[in-house]
């Protein structure tokens, strides 16, 4: 059974978010502040994290930041502020969608659903994409560049698996926000340049030979073929 992991210090909102969860036919393990959170990421297996942008002890951006160091599972930030910085704070450490309190409990499990369902495609086995020494595993979704594996957050690895799809096509950035983000997507066109950035920079210390992520100036980003750096 999916499990989520349930971080709210509001003990009457983690009982609807997990009466609700149940009912969509998910298991929940709930936590009441960040510390908590993170030792029961840690000695869970968690399928997806509802997490609350302002938990004690560790808040939700610190987690999120130190989550997406170790692994790469869907997190849906949740934040009782509409402000942009939230939003795009959120996304920028990693965050795969957010909802804002106060919300539906039907709106929270319809994005759950849909996080999962990006996560957890149905791709055949064994169908791997590689590009000189790298291989992307969709199966298994993960990567690894000379047979080592390197770890990418969820966004990263969605447009890792978008540009070696599709090589030498150039995807503005509204392009990327609307295929990986959500055409509701309603921050800063900038995340993708941060997460572009970031993917960058882990492929080039991996030493990735045989591609690149150019920059298209003034239309967008592409992979490049060959060894040429952006």
């Amino acid at each position: 059974m999916t499990r989520l992991l349930i971080a709210d210090d509001n003990a009457a909102i983690r009982d609807i978010l997990s009466i609700a969860a149940n009912a969509a036919g998910f298991d929940t393990v709930p936590a009441i502040d960040g510390a908590d959170a993170w030792q029961k990421f840690s000695r869970e297996n968690i399928d997806l994290i509802l997490l609350d942008v302002m938990l004690p002890k560790m808040d939700g951006f610190a987690l999120c930041r130190k989550i997406r160091q170790e692994s790469a599972v869907p997190i849906i930030m949740i934040t009782a502020r509409g402000d942009d910085y939230d939003r795009i704070m959120g996304l920028d450490l990693g965050a795969d969608d957010y909802v804002v309190k106060p919300f539906s409990t039907a709106e929270v499990m319809a994005r759950v659903k849909a996080v999962l369902r990006r996560w957890q495609k149905d791709t055949p086995a064994g169908n791997n994409l590689t590009c000189g020494n790298l291989c992307l595993h969709e199966q298994q979704g993960r990567v690894e560049i000379e047979g080592s594996p390197l770890s990418l957050t969820h966004k990263e690895y969605d447009l890792l698996h978008l540009f070696l799809t599709h090589p030498q096509q150039i995807f503005s950035r509204e392009q990327l926000l609307d295929l990986l983000w959500g055409y509701d997507y309603s921050g800063d066109t900038r995340t993708v340049d941060t997460h572009i950035r970031r993917l960058r920079a882990k492929l080039d210390k991996a030493g990735l030979e045989g591609g690149s992520i150019a920059t298209v100036w003034g239309r967008g980003y592409r992979w490049e073929l060959g060894g040429s750096k952006p």
